[in-house]
């Protein structure tokens, strides 16, 4: 994954459509990675806040009509405050994410946004009431033998960028979480303009404190990198739409292929065997996540339109 994404929730899709749903896949992978790309160019001359303040705040553009519709019905308070700490949450991530990209490779930075699932699994047992089985706590701690496989730790430094992206995941995994909470809320593109809104809120403050002015050029190509990752939170939409996660997952870790590629041709980064090994366990564990989720989620919904049978047959012996 590359980080910065939206996970909207799986829809259960019709076999013909399974198809499209790993087209839209391929074209949400090649879109977040040219915009880590870009992100990777601009380089640490800009501050990692005034960059991620800039893209959210260009991103407003795109989700305009769905923030004047949000203002013509008010949501609820619960909801305020939960499109709030999603926004703040978030905002801190991007920020992390922005100063890892300028200082470690391209798919290093990619594969490490990969422990996100895990976190979000962690964190759905701690604050949803989600039970986490033995075979989950087995995919989780391979998924963190997957870091420790591209860290290295004890054998090579682990620097600022690195910890930036480690820091970064679990802030994402919580920004998920909101989104979790806020889909039987709100529709899918008012969550995502509420997001835009709030991380453009909270990200100014830690903008102006750092400001340096962009110059015409890295305007121009932040203003690219709002359209790239707007369009490819609308592309991840359709592909969960289309096809289930456990189609779609898999489809993801083409985004290692393509940030080593973008890094190596573009900005010289070798070509690292640990980091496409470490993201392989990452993603498989992150993808068996999946797998285990839908299937619960198919057990439940089973569950459930046998007890909704078994009370309408009750009620209808009873007449």
């Amino acid at each position: 994954m590359a980080v910065e994404t939206e996970t909207p929730p799986a829809a259960p899709a019709r076999a013909e459509n399974v198809a499209a749903g790993v087209g839209w896949m391929l074209v949400t992978g090649l879109l977040f990675v040219v915009m880590t790309g870009i992100v990777r160019h601009i380089g640490s001359d800009l501050p990692a806040p005034v960059g991620a303040f800039i893209r959210y705040a260009m991103g407003l553009l795109f989700v305009a009509p769905a923030l004047i519709g949000i203002l013509r019905r008010p949501p609820d308070r619960t909801t305020w405050m939960l499109y709030g700490g999603r926004g703040f949450i978030h905002g801190l991530a991007v920020i992390l994410w922005f100063f890892a990209m300028a200082r470690i490779p391209v798919a290093e930075v990619t594969a490490l946004g990969y422990t996100s699932p895990i976190f979000v699994t962690i964190l759905a047992a701690l604050f949803l009431g989600e039970r986490l089985r033995a075979r989950r706590i087995i995919a989780i701690l391979v998924g963190l033998a997957g870091v420790a496989i591209i860290l290295r730790p004890g054998f090579q430094e682990i620097g600022a960028g690195q910890l930036a992206q480690i820091l970064a995941a679990p802030l994402f995994a919580v920004s998920f979480i909101f989104a979790k909470l806020l889909t039987d809320r709100a529709r899918p593109t008012e969550i995502v303009a509420m997001l835009s809104l709030g991380c453009t809120l909270t990200l100014l403050p830690f903008a102006i404190s750092q400001w340096k002015s962009p110059t015409m050029e890295e305007f121009l190509w932040l203003s690219l990198v709002a359209a790239f990752a707007t369009t490819g939170h609308w592309t991840l939409t359709k592909a969960y739409q289309c096809a289930p996660i456990t189609v779609t997952q898999p489809v993801t870790f083409l985004q290692i292929v393509w940030a080593t590629i973008v890094g190596a041709v573009f900005f010289g980064e070798p070509v690292d065997a640990f980091i496409v090994i470490g993201s392989a366990v990452i993603v498989g564990s992150a993808w068996y996540i999946a797998r285990r989720e839908m299937k619960a989620r198919g057990e439940a919904r089973k569950a459930a339109a046998g007890a909704a049978a078994a009370a309408s047959g009750a009620m209808g012996r009873a007449g």
